[in-house]
């Protein structure tokens, strides 16, 4: 069974950056689906990006042309490259797996529901 670990969080100031990384054990494969989700208190866990093999890439429009995701296979790692940070992209932040086959559909969606395996998540807090 995977398990993931996220870790980088942390507090930074609007217009600074952050890297998170996710660590899975376990089996993993490319044509599965990992992807970064966040929420905030008071708000339902959203989509932020998702990721399936090295070009399957799929955004959220709120963090479009900020945010880069990318994967380290050999390292069985996912990134979330997190540039010109704003205060509303204050949350935590959880990696995600669908640890099987992911369909297109899948990686539109950015469905936090189609996800079954999650980490601990990790705090980005941007202050004004």
């Amino acid at each position: 069974q995977v398990q993931l670990v996220e870790s980088g969080g942390g507090s930074v100031q609007t217009t600074g950056s952050l890297r998170l990384s996710c660590a899975a054990s376990g089996y993993t494969d490319s044509s599965y689906c990992m992807g970064w989700f966040r929420q905030s208190p008071g708000k339902e866990r959203e989509g932020v990006a998702v990721i399936a093999g090295a070009a399957d890439i799929n955004y959220a429009e709120s963090v479009k042309g900020r945010f880069t995701i990318s994967q380290d296979y050999d390292k069985k790692t996912m990134y979330l490259q997190m540039n010109s940070l704003k205060p509303e992209d204050t949350a935590m932040y959880y990696c995600a797996t669908t640890n099987s086959y992911c369909s297109y559909v899948t990686r539109l969606r950015l469905n936090p529901r189609d996800f079954g395996y999650w980490g601990q998540g990790t705090q980005v807090t941007v202050s004004p």
